[in-house]
């Protein structure tokens, strides 16, 4: 009757994006911090054997005329690298962002000739005619054809 239930699929090793992003950052973290160590350890065993008495100082120099020409191309891959990401930068602005700005200005455009539209036809004609709504009750108040509210007093905002 009572039929076992199968276990629930464990979805804790599935990555989202931004798990796969931070660890794609962690990995090139650490193998930039592996490079430098490599780097210093290198630095540091030339200096080491520099101090050596029986060292062949001509041996030396061009292992580190090698490690120069290596650490140049090593500046040329990077600079490659900077301005790849600065034409994906630059195809960005172009492509995606200027278009959202050009929109953007044309929406700005459109809603300030709305907006004049709306004084022009509506609120000067509400102003005008609140204008001479009062002046109609100014002319009968001083005929005499139209009687005051009691409790208001004609200098209600004025100081004594």
């Amino acid at each position: 009757m009572d039929q076992p239930q199968p276990p629930a699929p464990q979805l804790s090793h599935i990555e989202t994006p931004s798990q796969e992003k931070q660890s794609s950052q962690r990995s090139a973290i650490i193998g930039a911090a592996v490079v430098a160590i490599i780097l210093l350890a290198g630095l540091f065993v030339s200096i080491w054997a520099l101090t050596l008495p029986s060292t062949d100082t001509a041996k030396i120099r061009d292992i580190f005329i090698i490690f120069m020409a290596l650490e140049s191309l090593l500046f040329m891959l990077v600079l490659v690298i900077l301005i790849v990401q600065i034409a994906r930068l630059i195809n960005l602005l172009q492509n995606e962002i200027k278009p959202i700005l050009d929109s953007t200005n044309e929406t700005v455009s459109t809603l300030r000739g709305t907006t004049a539209f709306l004084s022009d036809n509506l609120v000067e004609p509400v102003i005008k005619l609140n204008e001479y709504t009062a002046g109609l009750q100014q002319l009968l108040a001083v005929l005499g054809l139209l009687r005051k509210k009691p409790g208001k007093s004609p200098n209600k905002g004025e100081g004594v």
